[in-house]
C-alpha cells in the first residue's frame, strides 16, 4: 500500500470519519429531510452544542422507537429480555457493546435498564465528534 494511502486511511481512522458518515447517512435516511444539507448541517450544530452541553445530541430513534423495539425482543411479554438479545439490539444499531458487562445466565433486561443503555450509548457515540 502507498504511504499517502495509509497515511489517508489513518486520518480517517484518527478522526473516525467512517463512522460519523454511517451516522449522518442513516439520520438522512430515516428523515429523509427535503434540504439534505441544511439538516446535515443542522445535525452537526446538535453534535457541537450537545459537546458544550448546551442542548442534546441527535439521535436516530426516539423514546417511542426504542420501546417498540424492545417489545418486538419481548415476544412473550414478560417485561424483560436477555443480555444478549441488548448485545445485538446495540449492535444493530451500530453502537459499542464493548464495555458491556452482562452476565448471560443471571440478569435479566427490564424496559427501563434498556431504554437508559441506548440512551447512553447513543451519547457516547457522538460524544467522540
Amino acid at each position: 500500500m502507498a504511504a499517502g494511502e495509509e497515511q489517508s486511511r489513518e486520518y480517517l481512522r484518527r478522526h473516525r470519519l467512517p463512522e460519523l458518515l454511517h451516522r449522518l447517512g442513516a439520520l438522512l435516511l430515516f428523515h429523509r429531510p427535503e434540504r439534505p444539507r441544511e439538516f446535515l448541517i443542522q445535525v452537526l450544530e446538535r453534535v457541537k452544542a450537545g459537546r458544550r452541553a448546551e442542548g442534546e445530541y441527535p439521535f436516530l430513534m426516539d423514546e417511542a422507537n426504542v420501546e417498540a423495539m424492545f417489545s418486538l425482543l419481548d415476544v412473550l411479554g414478560q417485561g424483560c429480555i436477555r443480555p444478549a438479545q441488548y448485545r445485538e439490539a446495540l449492535k444493530t444499531l451500530g453502537l459499542s457493546t464493548e464495555d458491556l458487562e452482562l452476565d448471560d445466565d443471571d440478569e435479566s433486561i427490564t424496559l427501563d435498564v434498556f431504554k437508559e443503555g441506548m440512551k447512553k450509548k447513543m451519547v457516547e457515540s457522538w460524544s467522540v465528534y
